[in-house]
């Protein structure tokens, strides 16, 4: 005995036809301008993936080896990649100084400089000045001399201020209120700061 024919369902060839139908309506209705920049981002996301170079970088006297983005900023790859985020993000246009690094001893706008250009060079975070335990010389000057309100601006403050102390421009507070012109402590702990720096230049330690 054959079987009778099975009977199409019409509720669910109806439903299939809604969706169809609406989808297309949809795709018509939309700007160009909508489609095109879903492209862009789609194209924007494969090109991400392919576009990333690999960099070797010593980082508080440690090696990573890592793959990024041309366009990734030290500031960027220390905060969102390596978790130093001891390294503040202020103004992110050079200006504030909350961003600052030494590299190869130099003081550097981390948010103003390219990681994959410091291939090579010794890095150094506000993590990597303290000797385990035993904060720097500056770390405790600041602490001592109540260099700091907020606390935003400070890593950026003490790293230039140890930069400050090596380049020898901290022979007199003018000088020393000169040279960290570029760190701005929105809490006005600026005599403060510039008597830690004194502290540290006159004790003669090594910075």
């Amino acid at each position: 005995m054959n079987p009778e024919p099975e009977q199409p369902n019409h509720d669910e060839a109806r439903r299939t036809f809604l969706k169809q139908s609406s989808l297309l309506t949809a795709l018509a209705f939309t700007p160009g301008s909508v489609l095109k920049a879903a492209a862009a981002d789609l194209d924007e996301s494969i090109a991400a993936a392919f576009e990333k170079v690999p960099v070797r970088l010593d980082i508080n006297g440690h090696k990573h080896k890592l793959s990024i983005e041309p366009r990734t900023t030290l500031l960027d790859l220390l905060r969102e990649q390596l978790g130093l985020t001891g390294t503040k993000k202020g103004c992110d246009y050079g200006q504030c100084g909350a961003c600052t690094v030494h590299i190869d001893g130099k003081r550097v706008n981390s948010c103003l400089t390219f990681a994959v250009m410091q291939e090579g060079k010794e890095i150094t975070t506000i993590e990597g000045l303290a000797d385990g335990d035993k904060l720097h010389p500056m770390q405790e000057a600041f602490i001592k001399h109540d260099g700091f309100q907020c606390g935003y601006c400070t890593p950026g403050q003490i790293m230039s201020a140890v930069a400050c102390v090596r380049e020898g421009h901290a022979d007199s507070e003018d000088e020393i209120r000169e040279f960290m012109s570029g760190n701005i402590c929105r809490c006005g702990a600026y005599s403060n700061i510039v008597a830690a720096i004194q502290e540290v230049k006159g004790g003669g330690q090594k910075v």
